[in-house]
C-alpha cells in the first residue's frame, strides 16, 4: 500500500511548523478530500530558501507529500524550488497509491503558492512561476496526467 518512505515521513515528519515574518507562505487545498496544505519559506537575499516549515491538515499521505516536499527545497534556489514537481515529490517517496496522487500535486502547488507569495511581497517576477489555484479539484488533477 504504502512505501516505506511515506511511512516515515508521515509519522516523523519533517520541518513542521511555521515561520514567524516567513518570506513567502502558500495555502492550498482540495475541497473534494478536505486536505489543506500551507508551507512557509524562508527566502536570504541570494534567493535560496534557508528554512521551510509546513503545516498539513490532512491524511497520511498529504503530511508525507508535504513533509518530502519540505525536504526537496530547503537549500535550493527559487528557481530550483520551482522546478519541483508532484512527480518529483512521488519518486522521493518510492510512489504513493493512485488514489493519493492527488496529494503529491497539493505539495507542488503549496510550493508554488509560497513562491508567488514570495515574489508579490519583493515586486519580482519568477520566471516560469503562474498564478498558483487555492482549490485544487480532481477534474484538474486528471489533467495532469
Amino acid at each position: 500500500m504504502y512505501s516505506e518512505k511515506v511511512m516515515d515521513h508521515f509519522q516523523n515528519p519533517r520541518n513542521v511548523g511555521e515561520i514567524e515574518n516567513a518570506s513567502g507562505v502558500g495555502t492550498v487545498g482540495n475541497a473534494k478530500c478536505g486536505d489543506i496544505m500551507r508551507i512557509y519559506l524562508d527566502i536570504d537575499e541570494d534567493k535560496v530558501i534557508r528554512d521551510v516549515k509546513f503545516k498539513t491538515f490532512g491524511c497520511g499521505a498529504a503530511v508525507a507529500t508535504s513533509s518530502m516536499a519540505t525536504e526537496l527545497v530547503k537549500g535550493k534556489t527559487v528557481q530550483e524550488a520551482l522546478e519541483v514537481t508532484n512527480k518529483a515529490v512521488m519518486e522521493a517517496l518510492d510512489g504513493l497509491p493512485p488514489v493519493k496522487v492527488h496529494c503529491s500535486l497539493l505539495a507542488e502547488e503549496a510550493i508554488h503558492a509560497a513562491l508567488w507569495d514570495y515574489a508579490e511581497k519583493n515586486g519580482i517576477q519568477i520566471e516560469g512561476l503562474e498564478k498558483p489555484k487555492a482549490d485544487i479539484s480532481e477534474e484538474e488533477e486528471e489533467e495532469e496526467y
